[in-house]
């Protein structure tokens, strides 16, 4: 009965979150229905600072091939339009874009600075902070002060995956995280033990119920539909079945995109996965995927300029990758600084044009109705949203 357990995962942070959420006046335990629409969003976290210049190419900047004599030349792009040409790893979403179900951001990024540590990066991009509090002092993320915003939100709504903390996700709401590969030994006994232990403590009953129901063989996920680490696909699998279930919030992290040298090769594995995860979700969720947006962001950018190794190295603007079936997209969103000497960051980023929370704070609104003041007040506080990208249909 052990070894029908393993490969079976999860849930260890649910049971504090469980505890926290409980306590806090600001959530409500109500049926998951109670959430406006069948919206759901799904946020990728790039880690290693993804090279937008490279994902996006911009064929129609009269720089960029002095900046990158090699790189710009590699990997034959595909075009987009008379500007952008996507990079041919991702060759695969193509069918998106001419289906106007992808689009991008190609100048944007957090408010994190001239310090290009990716730990710091991270965390500004997740907390989705203004950069006021040293990043180490906040410990929640912008998805979980969304949920809390949620009428109606529960455990099951949001949905971290990963086996390192989710920053993005963390906070005052309950959340549900799944750890893949993560082995979970539960004997019968056990199990009814466990079980018992729940039932009499109303603060652990919700998301011990969550845990029983995801590692209960039999269950709705079947063994053999959970991904091992590193199966992007799978993984793409998996959480579109929550999505068809209870979730509407979802978040994973890939990682891989820190290309310091020989980029042309180094950057292929990782567009392999985000491709992967993008088009399991379409294919799992298949209507669904009409009432998705999928948001894949890095934490900055990278130079302008490439380096002696082939590489590019810690930078500034990066690149917003934006899918789904309700999206208008087909389009870059938000301007060019281009890149001559005098439009760079510094003399040698790409110069950011936007704030990238704007966009999930327009996401947000679009898709779960949450009023422009609340999200600039309680999930990206200090916010100014701007001008409506109009991202969706």
């Amino acid at each position: 009965m052990a070894d029908r357990m393993n490969r079976r995962q999860l849930l260890t942070r649910a049971l504090a979150l469980g505890c926290t959420a409980a306590a806090s006046p600001m959530l409500t335990p109500v049926s998951f229905a109670a959430i406006p629409g069948e919206r759901r969003l799904v946020v990728i976290v790039l880690r290693g600072a993804m090279d937008g210049l490279d994902v996006f190419r911009p064929l129609g900047d009269p720089h960029l091939a002095a900046l990158r004599p090699h790189l710009a030349r590699e990997n034959t792009p595909l075009p987009l339009d008379n500007f952008f040409a996507l990079h041919p790893a991702l060759s695969g979403l193509m069918p998106l874009w001419h289906a106007g179900e992808m689009g991008f951001v190609p100048a944007t990024s957090t408010l994190y600075r001239d310090q290009r540590s990716h730990f710091d990066g991270q965390d500004h991009l997740e907390a989705g902070t203004a950069g006021v509090l040293p990043s180490a002092l906040r410990r929640d993320g912008w998805l979980n002060r969304l949920v809390a915003q949620l009428p109606g939100a529960q455990a099951r709504t949001a949905f971290a995956v990963g086996r390192e903390r989710m920053l993005i996700l963390e906070g005052q709401a309950a959340i549900t995280q799944w750890s893949p590969g993560t082995d979970l030994d539960l004997s019968p006994q056990n199990r009814l033990l466990l079980s018992y232990l729940f039932d009499n403590d109303p603060l652990f009953a919700q998301a011990g119920q969550i845990a029983l129901e995801m590692t209960t063989p039999g269950a709705d996920d079947d063994e053999d539909d959970m991904p091992a680490g590193g199966d992007a696909a799978g993984l793409g699998r998996y959480i579109a079945q929550q999505l068809l279930a209870e979730s509407r919030i979802a978040s994973f992290s890939l990682t891989g995109w820190d290309t310091h040298r020989d980029q042309h090769r180094a950057l292929l594995p990782a567009l392999g996965r985000l491709q992967d995860a993008i088009l399991a979700l379409r294919d799992g969720l298949g209507d669904a995927w009409g009432e998705t947006t999928v948001m894949a962001m890095t934490e900055f950018g990278r130079t302008a300029r490439e380096n002696g190794a082939r590489g590019t190295d810690h930078g500034t603007g990066g690149a917003l990758l934006l899918a789904g079936g309700a999206l208008r997209g087909q389009r870059a969103i938000g301007g060019w600084p281009g890149l001559g000497d005098q439009d760079l960051y510094a003399g040698r980023d790409l110069m950011p044009l936007s704030d990238i929370r704007a966009y999930p704070a327009w996401a947000m609104h679009e898709l779960f109705g949450l009023p422009v003041s609340a999200i600039e007040r309680h999930v990206f506080a200090g916010l100014d949203m701007g001008d409506n990208p109009r991202l969706f249909l």
